[in-house]
C-alpha cells in the first residue's frame, strides 16, 4: 500500500470529487481515478461511490478514511520531526464552553505566540460529545469534566472548579427559587453536559422533579436566569467574570457537589505530536498558576 495513494484518497474523500481532488493536487483526473481503482483492488473493497455531483464514501470507505487520515498525519509528523523539532501542522482541541471561556484564553495566547506554525483549532461542546470525537480521532484531545474512566483514553487532571447554583438576585435561597408556580426550570446546556446531570441530581435530592430547558451559550443561560426564568449551575469563576454578575445570586453547595475536576483526555494509542506535547505543557503551566487560589468568601448578594 503506497503512502501517496492514501494521501490522494484523503483528498478525494475530503473534497468529494475526482475533479476537485485533481485540481487541488495539480494532476489529471485519469491519474486520480487509476490510483483509487488500484487502492480498491489492493484492499478488495469498494471505497468510493460515483454519482452525478462527484463521489461519496461507501461504508468501507468511511471506515478506511479514519485509518488513512491517521497514517498520513503520522507520516507528516515524522517528516517534520526529522527536519525540525519545532511544533507545526494541525492540532484539533475540544473544550467545554465554560472551560473555553475561563481557562483556555491564557493558554491559547501563550501557545500561539510560542508556536505560530501550528494550525490550532478549538471546538466547544458537552463532555459526552467531545469524548466521542476524541475516540473517533476527530480531535487530538479535549478538556472535559472528569472522571471519564475509559480504557481507550488517557486522562490527566488539569483544573478544579468550584460549582455554584445560580438564581435571579431576588431569590434568597435555592428552595425559594425552586418554589415557582410552574415548578423549577433548569436552564442548561444540551444533553451530554456533566454540569446538567449534576444540577438535576441536586434538585431531585430536594424532592423536586425539574423541567429542563436547553440553551446554546453561557450568556444566554445567565441572561434567562437573571430574568427569573430558572436556575443553573456553572463554575463560580465563570459567573464572576460575567457582565450579568450584579443581577445574579450564587448559592454554595455541599463540598461533595461543589467540586468538579476538568481533565484533558486523548487516545492512548494515538501518537503524541510535538504540537500536542507543547499544548499540554502550556496547559499544565496555566493550571499550576491557578493552584493554591483561595476560594472567595461569600460576598454581598450571595446565598448560602
Amino acid at each position: 500500500m503506497e503512502l501517496s495513494d492514501l494521501q490522494v484518497f484523503v483528498v478525494v474523500a475530503r473534497t468529494g470529487g475526482i475533479t476537485r481532488a485533481a485540481a487541488e493536487l495539480h494532476t489529471v483526473q485519469s491519474s486520480i481515478s487509476a490510483r483509487m481503482a488500484g487502492l480498491e483492488r489492493e484492499l478488495g473493497a469498494i471505497l468510493l461511490r460515483r454519482h452525478a455531483r462527484g463521489v461519496a464514501l461507501t461504508a468501507a470507505g468511511e471506515q478506511f478514511f479514519g485509518y488513512a487520515q491517521r497514517i498520513t498525519s503520522l507520516a507528516d509528523e515524522a517528516r517534520r520531526a526529522v527536519r525540525d523539532e519545532r511544533p507545526s501542522g494541525p492540532l484539533r482541541i475540544g473544550a467545554m464552553e465554560t472551560t473555553a471561556g475561563i481557562r483556555l484564553p491564557p493558554v491559547l495566547e501563550s501557545y500561539t505566540a510560542a508556536w505560530p506554525d501550528v494550525d490550532l483549532s478549538v471546538l466547544t461542546g458537552p463532555t459526552e460529545s467531545l469524548v466521542a470525537l476524541v475516540k473517533d480521532h476527530a480531535l487530538d484531545g479535549a478538556l472535559v469534566a472528569g472522571t471519564i474512566n475509559d480504557e481507550d483514553l488517557h486522562e490527566e487532571e488539569v483544573f478544579t472548579e468550584e460549582m455554584v447554583v445560580i438564581t435571579a438576585l431576588r431569590h434568597r435561597d435555592l428552595d425559594d427559587a425552586l418554589r415557582g408556580p410552574n415548578g423549577p426550570r433548569l436552564l442548561v446546556f444540551r444533553a451530554g453536559c456533566s454540569y446538567r446531570r449534576r444540577l438535576e441530581a441536586v434538585v431531585r435530592a430536594r424532592g423536586v422533579e425539574p423541567k429542563v430547558l436547553d440553551y446554546g451559550t453561557v450568556e444566554g443561560i445567565l441572561g434567562c436566569v437573571a430574568a427569573g426564568l430558572g436556575v443553573t449551575m456553572l463554575p463560580r469563576a465563570l459567573v464572576e467574570h460575567s457582565g450579568l454578575r450584579h443581577r445574579l445570586r450564587l448559592h454554595r453547595m455541599a463540598p461533595t457537589d461543589a467540586t468538579v475536576t476538568t481533565v484533558f483526555v486523548r487516545r492512548r494509542d494515538a501518537h503524541v505530536t510535538m504540537a500536542l506535547k507543547e499544548f499540554r505543557r502550556h496547559l499544565h503551566a496555566a493550571a499550576d498558576r491557578s493552584v493554591g487560589a483561595v476560594l472567595r468568601t461569600v460576598a454581598p448578594g450571595e446565598g448560602g
